[in-house]
């Protein structure tokens, strides 16, 4: 028996009705992709503008740290520990400060294949920068990740540069004393700053965070923040 109408027009209907929720899951897949892209593309924005325009991390130009390091960076990042403690008061495989020659040091940083004016003062930091310098030289950063992301009402920062991209330290390498913190705890947008161990002004290293949205940090008994 040859279908009837109504049964053609029920199942014209059904077939409809599965290509619909078909588009439906497809469309959802791309706007979920697209959210997440965004997301990244908007923490990687953030930190080209602050940074373009207060700090400009890494070709440095014009001095012996030429190299580009190449630390990537990812939205769903989580939290991990700074440096553990180091022997207070030493420094151990850090080269000595007057390698920033006591002057600004310009270049880009690149994350996630985007590259980010930076300015580091050799001045201020004197320490802190001849260890960006070094870290170029030996081709460190290249490769390295950014293995926290930390996002909260007036609180937002980046940290990179672990040894094993866990937020480990190198146990070879660590630095002090901490050098031109703000006064009053807060950090300005495009803040490029060193992250160390609670309570020990000596174990800088290697990690680094970026601020792109004005935090305040309190100090702790080392002084500066961590």
């Amino acid at each position: 028996m040859a279908p009837s109408r109504q049964d053609r027009e029920a199942r014209q209907a059904r077939e409809r009705l599965r290509a619909y929720e078909a588009r439906q899951q497809v469309h959802e897949r791309q706007t979920t992709r697209r959210r997440r892209d965004n997301v990244i593309a908007v923490v990687g924005v953030v930190v080209i503008a602050t940074l373009a325009a207060l700090t400009q991390v890494y070709y440095f130009s014009g001095g012996p740290g030429k190299a580009v390091a190449k630390p990537s960076s990812s939205a769903s990042a989580t939290p991990s520990s700074t440096p553990s403690p180091s022997a207070t008061g030493s420094n151990l495989g850090a080269p000595d400060p007057s390698l920033a020659a006591g002057r600004t040091w310009t270049g880009t940083l690149t994350l996630n294949k985007v590259a980010l004016g930076i300015q580091l003062d050799g001045a201020k930091a004197p320490q802190a920068v001849s260890g960006f310098i070094r870290d170029v030289q030996d081709k460190y950063l290249i490769g390295k990740t950014c293995h926290r992301l930390a996002k909260s009402t007036g609180f937002g920062l980046i940290q990179c540069g672990s040894i094993d991209g866990q937020g480990g330290p190198d146990p070879a390498y660590h630095f002090g004393p901490i050098e031109n913190a703000p006064a009053d705890n807060v950090y300005p947008v495009g803040t490029i700053a060193m992250a160390r161990a609670s309570g020990d002004a000596y174990s800088n290293g290697h990690q680094f965070f970026i601020v792109f949205d004005k935090s305040s940090i309190p100090a702790d008994s080392a002084g500066g923040t961590r």
